[in-house]
Order: C-alpha cells, then sequence, then structure tokens
C-alpha cells in the first residue's frame, strides 16, 4: 500500500516541516488536550479508545510521535507507510468510521491552536489543516480497501465463548465460535482479531486485539490470553483479568474480522525460511503461523526462538515439541530460552539456553539463516525486547525490510 495524499501545497510543506520541532516539544501536551476535549464532547468514542491508554498517557504519548513523524516527513510519505498501514488494519478493526475523521480533525487542530496560542499564526493553522487532511484521506482510503475485503462482515459480530483451557498459570486459550453458526472466513497467519465486552463500572464497551492462536478453521477461533497484573487502570482487572475471571463457557463476546499486517502469506515462496522470534505471550501470532504451515504440509525451514521467565510459564510447551516431534524432515528447529530454570530443570531437555533470548547464543546457520538472504523473521513480544531483536539482525546485516514486528498497543514504551 503506498502512502498517497491529496494535494498539498508546496508552502503548507515547508510550514508543517518548519514547525514540525515546535510539535515534538508541546505534542504530548496538544495531544492530551485533544483526547480530552474530544472525548468530552462525543462520549461514544469511549467504545473505541483504550481508557486505560487514555489514563496511563499512552495514547496521548504514542499520537504525539505519529504527528511528529508526520510533519517530519510530510514531503516524503513513502517512509511512512507501514506505520501507515498498521494503524489503518486497527482502525478498521475498532470500526472506524470515515465521518469520525473531521471529528478528530476538529479537536486536534484546536488542541494544536490552543497550546501554541499567539504562535499559531493563521498561516501554520492553514498549512495543518491542509496536512490533516490529506493524511485523514490517506488512511480512509486505505481503510475503505480493508473494510471491502472483509465482504459481508463490516461490524462487530457475537461469539460464544466454546471452551476455556488454561496453558499456563497465566495463560488461557479461548475457542470462541460465532453465535450465528455461519463458517467462518479464513485469515493469514499471524493476525488478530478485535475483542470487545461491555465494562459495567465504566457504562460503556472496551475493545483489545488478541493475536489469533492457531491455524485458520471455518468452525472457530482461538486466542490466548494472558492474565495481566499489571498497568491496570480504573477497572481492576480489565479485559485480560475479566475474561480470565468473569467469563464463562457460553458467555458471549464480540469480534471484528482478522485483520494486521503481520502475517506469512501461506501462498508465498515456501522455500523462503522463517525465524519466529518471540517472548512470553508473544508466542501467540507464531503458534498460528507454524501450526498453518504445519497443517499446510509445508517444507519450509523454520525456527522457533522463544523466552520465558521460567517453564511454568510457558504455553503450547507440549505441542511445539510434539510438532517437531512429528516433523520427519527436520525442518523444524526449537530454541528455548528460559531466564531462571528451576532446579529439577535439565538443560537439551527441558529448555536449550539459560537467561534471556539472545540471539548471539543460537546457531547463525540452523537457527538464524543468516546466510540465506531469502530469510525473514518475525518477531512478536515486549517492545524493548522486539526493539532489541531487530537491533541485533540488522547488526549482523539482516536488511530491515525482511524483519517484521508485531505492534500491539500505542508501541509507546
Amino acid at each position: 500500500m503506498a502512502a498517497v495524499a491529496a494535494p498539498i501545497s508546496p508552502e503548507h510543506i515547508a510550514i508543517v516541516k518548519a514547525t514540525a520541532p515546535v510539535l515534538k516539544e508541546h505534542g504530548v501536551e496538544i495531544t492530551t488536550l485533544f483526547y480530552r476535549n474530544m472525548i468530552d464532547a462525543h462520549p461514544e468514542l469511549k467504545n473505541i479508545f483504550s481508557m486505560s491508554n487514555q489514563t496511563s498517557g499512552a495514547q496521548p504519548r504514542a499520537l504525539a510521535a505519529a504527528v511528529f513523524a508526520y510533519a517530519s516527513y510530510v514531503d516524503d510519505l513513502g517512509k511512512l507507510t507501514a506505520a501507515v498501514d498498521r494503524i489503518a488494519h486497527k482502525h478498521e478493526s475498532l470500526k472506524v468510521q470515515p465521518e469520525q475523521y473531521a471529528i478528530v480533525g476538529k479537536y486536534l487542530l484546536e488542541a494544536v491552536a490552543a497550546v501554541l496560542g499567539d504562535a499559531c499564526t493563521p498561516e501554520i493553522g492553514e498549512a495543518w489543516t491542509a496536512a490533516y487532511g490529506a493524511l485523514a484521506d490517506i488512511f480512509i482510503n486505505r481503510e475503505k480497501q480493508l473494510y471491502a475485503a472483509h465482504g459481508e462482515w463490516q461490524s462487530w459480530r457475537r461469539f460464544k465463548i466454546q471452551k476455556k483451557v488454561p496453558e499456563t498459570p497465566e495463560i488461557t486459550s479461548f475457542y470462541l465460535v460465532p453465535e450465528d453458526g455461519a463458517p467462518l472466513p479464513s485469515f493469514l497467519p499471524g493476525q488478530y482479531i478485535s475483542l470487545r465486552i461491555f465494562i459495567p463500572q465504566m457504562g460503556h464497551n472496551q475493545p483489545r486485539q488478541y493475536s489469533l492462536s492457531d491455524a485458520p478453521r471455518s468452525d472457530y477461533y482461538r486466542i490466548s490470553v494472558k492474565k495481566d497484573k499489571g498497568k491496570q487502570v480504573d477497572v481492576p482487572g480489565l479485559i485480560s483479568n475479566l475474561l480470565h475471571d468473569n467469563y464463562k463457557e457460553g458467555n458471549v463476546v464480540e469480534l471484528t474480522a482478522p485483520a494486521g499486517e503481520f502475517f506469512v502469506d501461506p501462498k508465498d515462496n515456501e522455500t523462503k525460511p522463517i525465524a519466529l522470534i518471540s517472548a512470553g505471550v508473544g508466542l501467540t501470532p507464531m503458534i498460528s503461523i507454524l501450526n498453518s504451515a504445519v497443517s499446510a504440509g509445508s517444507q519450509r525451514r523454520i525456527s522457533w526462538i522463544h523466552g520465558v521467565h521460567s517453564s511454568e510459564v510457558r504455553a503450547f510447551s507440549s505441542h511445539i515439541r510434539d510438532t517437531c516431534a512429528k516433523d520427519v524432515n527436520h525442518n523444524i528447529k526449537p530454541t528455548f530460552f528460559v531466564t531462571s530454570p528451576g532446579q529439577q530443570e535439565v538443560q537439551g531437555v527441558d529448555y536449550h539456553l539459560a537467561g534471556r533470548v539472545d540471539l548471539s547464543k543460537v546457531h547463525s546457520e540452523s537457527s538464524l539463516f543468516l546466510g540465506d538472504a531469502r530469510a525473514n523473521y518475525y518477531i512478536c513480544g515486549p517492545y524493548a525486547f522486539m526493539k532489541d531483536m531487530e537491533r541485533y539482525l540488522v547488526g549482523v546485516g539482516v536488511s530491515e525490510e525482511r524483519i517484521h514486528l508485531e505492534v500491539f498497543g500505542t508501541g509507546d514504551e
């Protein structure tokens, strides 16, 4: 997807770029005011935005960074294509509508004017109005394509929790079946769904994104959710804890169609090796990718690299071992890192390497395929972990276009 904007004059481009440093300095103040005023005037938007991210400040910080990036590259939007596509997928999964961009524009530009005061001249206001309009057009057009790809599934759809399966003390898998009984569309391994539930204490819905954790099926979707004990705001146990503690088999949640630009295309060259690198619950999209490859009879070489604090909290451990044991061609190679191995655990049996995931400790060819310029690398976990893995790979010569990060939340960490 190419980032193509509506025409914006060279004069406006020059003003936007010149004011980028000012926006960077005051960005969080601007975006915090923007969200507060917009949500006060349009409380229905609480059904779209994560109020936890609002309260923690993560969402205003993320938007401030995005506005600064846009201002910096307003004359070279191709550099923002990946970011635009990621955001557009999330918007579509949350059912953001074209008319809502006018609401966002109104309150964002008003916040800019309010914070900058007299420094926001009519020329600056005009330039940023044009720049926002161009950016809104990019998102509206891209999201229109994404909506069209989902056919009749255009809104939130009711699903029953058919089964809850504890994978570890922290992670539970939810098997979700459509209440209407209609067959489910396929998806690209690695993609996610948006799930929303009503929060009585808040009086509105709250959505979250969860990776699909199995190969595509027509009868159910599976997600595997970690019970998050930290970063809880407003309502103890928001979403993940509610799903674990309050939602039982037979209860209903709502989903939107699978989305996301983090995936392995099954139609892609099957001789191209892939490394699946994850930490903690970041293994969920990797399980979908692995299971999809196995169910399709793929002969692709796959390196599975995963780290956990202790083996007790490593989900799908037996499944990974069984999958590798059935791999008669030895195309799948697992590497388990454990930060703190237990006294009864045996290296080489229960885990491979002690400590945090360190790519310098795995085999450069059999685990990282560094000699194969076709190899692709998929990374999911805490943001700092992903950036560390990316930094290492780039440092040993892997081109950035072959490195794929699954950034959930705001990407603000």
